[in-house]
């Protein structure tokens, strides 16, 4: 069952030099929505999941984030959006406890707010058990647990995740598959995909796009 509109897309463009890399595409998503951003490499799916991150600023458009405009209150608009970019923004060195503690401060969360996010997003993404070990010494599937953890701490409405099961094993992409259908029941889910059986199997609805133009 969709809820309320977490995201209103307009008119959002971006060119790198001559080539418009994405060409005034709009659209909205809904709480309860898991998105499918099915198409080809290069079609301009990660710049825009960049820009609706607020990583990128659009050449065009609006982005309006749990009812914020992403450029007049960015900070506001940006507390509604968890972001798991394809390479996850992990150190290495540092435990999953550690890492997750470090990016629930970054969040602006408290001390005691923070242990409840980690032990509740820990639960969820299925990291009890390795909270102490380090990341560069867990598996790929594990790793992308972690970006999905840290992007839902501060319990975002919004969350955009880029190709998060590139490079998994098949049973780890299912595992993250089903995570994400989970999180997809109480708030808005972008994922970005060139694969369709994913769409089928993770989505509720999909767009495609091509060469920078939302073509279904």
């Amino acid at each position: 069952m969709t809820g309320e509109i977490v995201l209103r897309v307009e008119e959002l463009s971006r060119r790198y030099g001559e080539n418009r890399v994405v060409d005034a595409i709009s659209f909205t998503l809904g709480r309860g929505q898991v998105l499918g951003f099915l198409g080809p490499n290069g079609a301009g799916k990660s710049t825009t999941l960049r820009m609706l991150a607020g990583v990128l600023a659009p050449d065009a458009g609006q982005i309006i984030v749990n009812g914020a405009d992403l450029l007049d209150q960015p900070r506001r608009a940006k507390q509604a959006v968890g972001y798991l970019p394809e390479q996850p923004p992990l150190y290495r060195e540092l435990t999953v406890d550690e890492q997750l503690h470090y990016s629930a401060r970054l969040h602006g969360l408290d001390r005691v707010s923070s242990r409840q996010a980690m032990t509740r997003a820990k639960k969820r993404c299925g990291l009890v058990d390795v909270g102490r070990r380090l990341i560069g010494n867990l598996s790929k599937g594990y790793r992308q647990r972690v970006g999905i953890a840290q992007a839902t701490l501060h319990n975002p409405p919004v969350l955009i995740l880029d190709e998060p099961t590139v490079g998994l094993d098949p049973i780890q992409g299912r595992e993250i598959r089903s995570l994400i259908r989970e999180l997809g029941q109480d708030r808005g889910v972008i994922l970005s995909t060139h694969l369709l059986a994913e769409v089928q199997t993770t989505c509720t609805h999909v767009q495609v796009m091509q060469s920078g133009r939302l073509v279904y």
